[in-house]
């Protein structure tokens, strides 16, 4: 430190000297912890003397007091501060006891933490979730998760005989960002069960059979059994050689069970599994005095939206799946159908050894309706039908012997273009002609048709042929052309504007109005496949080539009929 820019005296050297040497000893430096030693106590304040600062620091008696520091406010003590500013607004050093406590114990905790060290504390609040803890030697705060107060469920959330009793705890998780700590008593109190239990686990060895265990729990994955000296756990899969969805369904709680088998140790969790089937034979082992396509008395053990599980022997379950179950229903529900335990028969469908999966049919023990229809009504047949059911596109109708839904589409309600009006004509209830037209009994679906009991008004063409005229009588007319209806026949067909006229002038559809008959001729006829087409153009056509062929060559006009009109005249005065 340089205090003249000029070398004095002596004395002035050897103060400069001591100077020096007594700031180079004490590093002052904002937000370290240093030792301030009392000099001067109010009523209200102490004031501190540190070493190396311009001025003394003051600290309130109720902070000191507040941190149990009551006896140390004496002259000459010596209390560790956090040096938070050198220089605040007012020109004053700004100085913190609790903070430097805080900081001083959260560095004593990381030291803990990171040597998985227990530490002293008590508990003096509870809070959401757990309950405050503070640490005895440095004040610090803690925060004990509800889980972690105890190795056992506590039988009430009441823990007040726990409260400001020294304990030890174990730090479990810790933020540095944020100085929050987490502590745990039941790891504190695992650990000392720990090395107990491990000597019970190690007496127990795979193979090794369990008499008398007693039931003590349930979870969703398993029961829990009492071995008088450990709790072992029994998975769901392994209490039943049944399909079962909880222990409740084949257990109590307190249940005696005479043998379980040992079929894990692990040292490390220190967890022994058992087994309860394994002390029974497996029953799929007398799969072979099951045949397929028999039928068999089985038990309802599972009900499900996708069907249901039975029983056809303690331990052997089949699937009954929701498609097996009726023949006429399509969305049938074993839950309205059968009640748990219910003695049902049921046919075997499928077994398979290697997945151990046995499927089976209800429907099957059941008289196959579709059967009994194609032997009531096989295909060609008619009778009379109920209308049960209709859609927009469809009639579904019953044979008076029948429960089976027949499909009767609008296509084949009527020969007529306008279907959907025909199809609007039926409700529920009515009664309908129709002839069947196939049965498909692996679809399960009878199609019938109430167009095929009808007259075919097509038939009408049967003796036409191609290039004959008929006469129509037009029934409307649009942009497109005209539709007409031949005289005798009850079927429209339509004459599209460019077959109207060999001229294009006179293609014109404003020409007709409707209503009027006007002949045409059938220019294209299929009867097997119902097709027909007509066309004013082509009668046009073929009158004029007759009329040439008759009268002359086209442009002729000599050769044409009124050229001899006179002498026709004549002829006819004559006679």
């Amino acid at each position: 430190m340089e205090i003249y820019k000029t070398p004095l005296d002596s004395a002035s050297k050897e103060f400069e000297k001591l100077l020096n040497s007594s700031l180079s000893k004490t590093q002052i430096e904002e937000g370290k912890i240093i030792k301030g030693k009392i000099n001067k106590i109010t009523e209200k304040y102490v004031f501190l003397h540190c070493d190396g600062l311009k001025s003394e620091p003051v600290l309130d008696i109720n902070e000191l007091k507040t941190m149990g520091l009551s006896e140390k406010i004496k002259i000459g003590e010596t209390i560790p501060v956090l040096l938070e500013r050198l220089e605040d607004k007012m020109g004053e050093v700004v100085v913190s006891a609790s903070k430097a406590k805080k900081i001083v114990g959260w560095e004593s905790l990381v030291k803990s933490y990171e040597k998985d060290e227990t530490v002293m504390g008590r508990i003096t609040q509870t809070c959401k979730g757990g309950a405050i803890v503070e640490h005895i030697d440095t004040g610090s705060l803690m925060f004990l998760p509800g889980s972690q107060i105890s190795d056992s469920p506590l039988k009430s959330k009441d823990i007040s005989n726990l409260m400001n009793q020294p304990m030890k705890f174990k730090l479990i998780k810790l933020d540095r960002q944020r100085g929050n700590i987490c502590c745990s008593r039941r790891e504190v109190i695992s650990s000392f069960k720990k090395e107990d239990k491990a000597k019970v686990v190690s007496k127990y060895k795979v193979g090794d059979i369990i008499k008398n265990a007693q039931v003590k729990g349930f979870s969703s994955f398993g029961a829990f059994f009492s071995t008088g000296d450990l709790d072992v756990l029994t998975h769901l899969q392994e209490l039943s050689w049944s399909r079962i969805d909880s222990p409740d369904q084949i257990l109590e709680i307190g249940q005696i069970v005479p043998e379980l088998k040992v079929i894990s140790v692990d040292m490390d969790k220190l967890q022994v599994g058992t087994s309860l089937k394994q002390m029974t034979e497996d029953p799929f082992n007398n799969i072979q005095n099951y045949e397929l396509n028999k039928i068999y008395k089985c038990k309802v053990m599972k009900l499900a939206d996708f069907g249901a599980f039975v029983e056809l022997e303690p331990g052997l379950t089949a699937l009954l799946h929701q498609s097996q179950l009726s023949w006429t229903k399509k969305n049938a529900s074993a839950k309205k159908m059968f009640k748990l335990h219910e003695i049902i028969e049921v046919v075997i469908q499928e077994i398979d050894e290697t997945k151990r999966r046995i499927a089976v049919s209800y429907k099957l023990t059941q008289e196959n309706p579709y059967q009994k229809i194609s032997e009531l009504y096989p295909v060609g047949s008619e009778d009379e039908a109920e209308v049960v059911n209709k859609n927009e596109y469809a009639l579904f109708v019953k044979f008076k012997n029948s429960d089976i839904e027949c499909f009767q589409h609008v296509n084949d309600l009527t020969f007529s273009n306008n279907a959907d009006e025909e199809l609007a004509k039926y409700k529920k209830g009515d009664k309908i002609k129709v002839q069947v037209m196939e049965i498909q009994m692996e679809e399960q679906r009878v199609r019938v048709s109430h167009r095929a009991t009808l007259q075919d008004p097509f038939d009408w063409f049967k003796d036409k042929k191609i290039n004959q005229a008929i006469t129509v009588k037009i029934i409307s007319t649009d942009s497109k052309g005209l539709i007409v209806r031949p005289e005798g026949c009850e079927m429209d067909f339509p004459i599209k504007k460019s077959n109207i006229a060999i001229n294009a002038a006179d293609t014109r559809t404003s020409r007709f109005t409707g209503g009027e008959r006007i002949d045409c001729a059938i220019a294209d006829l299929s009867i097997d496949k119902r097709k027909v087409s007509l066309s004013i153009k082509l009668l046009e056509e073929i009158e004029k080539k007759e009329a040439l062929e008759k009268y002359g060559t086209e442009g002729s006009g000599k050769n044409l009929p009124f050229s001899s009109l006179s002498e026709d005249l004549k002829k006819k005065d004559k006679k």
